[in-house]
């Protein structure tokens, strides 16, 4: 079982990428807070893992790289995909909890509202459309700064609506400055492959899907009680995927702050289980300042190299760190039979991409 392991670096040099709503104070009625880890040792400015996911859907349906994202229905408390991974590219790598409302009230408008009549049908059982879930193939960590920060750190910037007649209209947006570290990680068995289990996160299919991925031809698993693409759609999944990564873009407060959100810094590889070998590769200086920790990256690929099956691809813009990358640099240059690769950030998920339509690799790295 392979997985495609990744940690990338966030560079907000004034930035309030995820914000946790309006809250009031004894000054301002209108105040946008960041969201924050309170800790002892001080405060961490973070990005929810549900935030980066919006962006990089966002960016896969903009980006020219054949996305297929399914319809979202909403109902009064509840919403949902249409949860078909055989067709919608995002339900099969994102997963999906499609559960709809029991109640008398959510069902007659459900029969009623042509919008979900759209959707593929679920499976209906005593006149109750059954539950289906999908696991995720592909996770990420919450986006945390490396170091932490005195709440002072955090800047109140004050600010007000002039554009009107009368008084001006005061509100505070807070701001800071922080590098934020992601962790993400793709099974590439699960990608493509779609279990019909009765177990929560693996009744991927109900009967209706069975059925239809009968009908398509789909590969049947059936001692794993699964149905699976052909591995050529698999790999455009999983390429379109990191494709879109490489031109990554979103965050809130752009129009105050306009931080670019593709990663100055990014190490990925396609490792043997799903744990995380790059983790603790990079972090902060006693300043809290970011560095790569180059002994920290040797020991990884001296105890891990039998479990890292592809290059290790580094994506490094010039100028960020630039110390540190020529040290690596050196590593690399120095080092017999080093797999470590440094390009930019595009060219190095190109590079990914690239191994991944390899056939004959990505046979064995996707079963």
């Amino acid at each position: 079982m392979a997985f495609i392991t990744g940690l990338f670096l966030l560079d907000a040099p004034a930035s309030a990428l995820n914000n946790a709503g309006g809250v009031s104070d004894d000054r301002f009625d209108n105040k946008v807070a960041v969201k924050v880890i309170r800790t002892r040792e001080g405060i961490y400015p973070y990005v929810s893992a549900q935030a980066f996911r919006y962006w990089l859907r966002t960016t896969l349906e903009q980006a020219n790289v054949g996305w297929m994202s399914a319809p979202v229905y909403r109902e009064d408390k509840v919403a949902y995909t249409d949860a078909d991974p055989i067709k919608w590219w995002d339900d099969d790598l994102f997963g999906y909890m499609r559960s709809p409302s029991d109640s008398a009230g959510a069902k007659k408008k459900r029969q009623e509202d042509p919008e979900y009549k759209k959707l593929t049908s679920l499976q209906v059982k005593d006149g109750k459309e059954l539950t289906i879930t999908r696991a995720a193939p592909f996770r990420v960590s919450t986006l945390v700064s490396i170091a932490p920060m005195p709440q002072s750190h955090i800047v109140e910037d004050w600010e007000a609506m002039t554009r009107c007649e009368g008084d001006q209209i005061p509100y505070s947006n807070q701001f800071y400055r922080a590098t934020l570290k992601g962790l993400f990680s793709l099974d590439m068995k699960a990608s493509g492959t779609f279990w019909y289990r009765q177990k929560t996160g693996f009744r991927n299919l109900d009967d209706v899907r069975i059925e239809k991925a009968e009908k398509a031809g789909l590969i049947h698993l059936e001692a794993e009680k699964a149905y699976r693409l052909p591995l050529d759609q698999r790999i455009r999944r999983v390429a379109a995927l990191f494709e879109g990564m490489a031109v990554l873009d979103g965050g809130a407060k752009q129009t105050l702050h306009y931080t670019d959100v593709a990663p100055p810094l990014v190490i990925m590889a396609v490792t043997k289980g799903g744990n995380h070998v790059f983790g603790y590769v990079a972090g902060a200086t006693g300043k809290g300042l970011p560095e790569l920790k180059i002994e920290a990256l040797k020991e990884a690929l001296s105890v891990f190299e039998d479990e890292i099956l592809s290059d290790v691809y580094v994506g490094w813009v010039r100028g960020y760190l630039d110390e540190d990358r020529a040290k690596l640099e050196e590593f690399a240059r120095t080092t017999e039979g080093s797999r470590v690769k440094i390009r930019h950030p595009r060219e190095a998920f190109k590079a990914l991409v690239e191994a991944l339509k390899d056939p004959d690799k990505a046979a064995s790295w996707m079963e």
